[in-house]
């Protein structure tokens, strides 16, 4: 059972880490299925479709990120993503519970609760946390981003997490994908994940 407010799977990314093409076709597939839900016989069946079509981004995104053909991979650099970790951690002061995050070269999924009694917005509290670790990001990666570029690609997608069963399949989701993407271990394993009871 999870605890009362909300729980949500968070992914934010770099700038650029999505080819322009393909993330306009998945997200125009996600509207056309969305767009199919609402023309379900049932208020449930309709429920049950846009469920199924919100999953089905995440994975066809996720699995775009994975491949990173475009952009930086600024999140493997140590400094910066144990800065970011960090940042993560430093949300749960602002009343939010983080049980669970990993950070990948090119983005990161989290965990949030979001206690019914949390007086932080989910996109107040994106929002300090894409300013905070960008503005130290700049100053971490000195000259390697360009300027005028963006550190985080703006806004973030989020998914929420509906049963205790869920939330144990995402935590095994994301606790195993820096295996699955075979990225290289710093000591014994990647470090730059996150795992505690909520």
């Amino acid at each position: 059972m999870l605890p009362p407010g909300e729980t949500l799977l968070l992914t934010l990314r770099l700038a650029g880490s999505v080819p322009g093409r393909a993330g306009r076709e998945l997200h125009a597939r996600r509207v056309s299925a969305q767009e199919a839900a609402r023309q379900a016989s049932s208020p449930e069946e309709a429920q049950a479709l846009h469920r199924r079509a919100d999953k089905r981004f995440f994975a066809d995104f996720d699995a775009l990120l994975d491949a990173a053909t475009v952009g930086g991979a600024y999140l493997e650099k140590e400094k910066l993503a144990e800065m970011v970790a960090g940042e993560l951690l430093m949300l749960e002061e602002q009343g939010l519970r983080v049980p669970c995050f990993v950070l990948l070269p090119n983005h990161l999924h989290a965990v949030l609760h979001l206690p019914a009694s949390a007086g932080l917005s989910l996109y107040k509290a994106v929002e300090l946390l894409h300013q905070r670790t960008a503005t130290q990001a700049r100053r971490l990666l000195r000259g390697q981003l360009p300027s005028e570029a963006d550190f985080w690609q703006t806004g973030f997608h989020h998914l929420p997490v509906l049963d205790a069963a869920e939330l144990s399949r995402v935590r095994q989701y994301l606790l195993a994908h820096p295996r699955r993407l075979a990225l290289p271990p710093r000591f014994h394993e990647w470090p730059y994940l996150h795992d505690a009871p909520l």
